[in-house]
């Protein structure tokens, strides 16, 4: 199938929250609807609930048990155990999907057919042709589509993204991420899926461009074609590689990104309580001019670490306003469905390599 999104594999545009857009008279927030009140989306509720953003707030799911906890917590959220309700309901303007990923597509098409902006959680869909017709169908509508990439929203991701763009690390020479902890094992998706697509998401906004190829590795222990573990590899140009090792087999939980610079390098650590991004003043040279192997040297500098001063605020919380902004003024959201599209082919091409036994997959390539 050819896909017709010609900047798939373009330059990216940042997402790093600075998007100007012309301004559009704002439109009134009569109703926002949660669909799914497994482990996320309670907490678009609870956000919502604090943000005060709308008149209504309904919460979605199959589960009766699952609707009173959310009720007892928030008592004036109306609940309906009724996807249809929600669909059917002028009242709503924008629908969040925080449903098994094996739903994503079917759920967030619905939406966008019955004129409701929507965010998915990540992610977008199961394929790219899927999150391509999202996508299309978003542009068709004139409808705001979102992807819930939560941690383009974090504020040490965009103090990182800020420290790269001001060329304070020098030339990116490498990127390696971990995200790994014990559980939580998923039904319908492995790990890579699950876990690394918030840090492909986090690298393509970082680096902003897609990879030329990329290849994975993994193995299933428990279930049969869901692999638990796994390493994926991106090349992208200019000789720039990035590395991510997910697990839901590790005694240890770890959220650690460490980006290699031609004169500094950082290190992002989202399970520090504090000082999550570090600078290291240090790296490697050769000396420009020697006249035999014996006169090679690098050199070798060693500066000091900075830690820069951050002012947190719960990410979910600013992609809760964003969205709210984007439905309002007609903006097209900083993780916009081509956002969400670009992340789905990069791990498409990842379970190719996977189902392959780990050979590289070029992007771009119709598969």
């Amino acid at each position: 199938m050819k896909l017709e999104i010609a900047d798939l594999n373009g330059t990216l545009v940042p997402a790093n929250g600075s998007v100007k857009q012309a301004p559009a008279p704002a439109r009134p927030l009569h109703g926002l609807a949660v669909v799914g009140m497994g482990y996320w989306g309670p907490n678009w509720i609870r956000n919502f609930c604090s943000l005060r953003c709308a008149r209504r707030l309904v919460a979605c799911d199959l589960s009766a048990e699952r609707l009173e906890h959310v009720k007892n917590l928030y008592p004036g959220v109306e609940v309906t155990q009724k996807f249809e309700d929600v669909l059917h309901d002028s009242n709503i303007d924008g629908v969040v999907i925080a449903t098994p990923v094996s739903t994503h597509y079917q759920l967030a098409r619905r939406c966008l057919q019955a004129d409701k902006a929507v965010v998915v959680e990540k992610p977008l869909a199961m394929s790219r042709a899927e999150a391509a017709d999202l996508v299309r169908l978003a542009r068709l509508r004139d409808r705001v589509l979102m992807a819930g990439h939560t941690f383009e929203y974090s504020a040490p991701v965009l103090k990182l993204h800020e420290l790269i763009s001001a060329g304070e690390i020098g030339e990116v020479l490498y990127i390696s991420s971990v995200r790994a902890n014990l559980g939580l094992f998923q039904q319908d998706v492995n790990v890579v899926w699950d876990l690394a697509t918030h840090d492909i998401s986090i690298i393509l906004m970082l680096l902003g461009q897609m990879p030329e190829a990329v290849s994975c590795q993994g193995q299933s222990h428990y279930r049969r074609e869901i692999e638990d573990v796994a390493l994926i590899t991106l090349y992208l140009p200019r000789n720039v590689i990035a590395f991510v090792h997910v697990s839901w087999l590790d005694p240890n939980k770890i959220r650690r990104t460490t980006i290699v610079g031609s004169r500094r390098m950082l290190v992002y650590d989202d399970t520090a309580l504090q000082e999550k991004v570090r600078i290291y003043d240090r790296s490697v040279s050769v000396q420009p001019y020697y006249d035999n192997y014996g006169e090679f040297q690098y050199a070798y500098r060693y500066g000091d670490i900075h830690i820069p001063r951050i002012e947190e605020i719960e990410p979910i919380k600013r992609e809760c306003e964003h969205f709210v902004d984007c439905i309002r003024h007609n903006h097209t959201p900083v993780t916009d469905g081509l956002n969400g599209l670009r992340v789905v082919a990069v791990l498409e091409a990842a379970q190719q390599s996977l189902r392959s036994g780990g050979v590289a997959v070029a992007l771009g390539e119709d598969r």
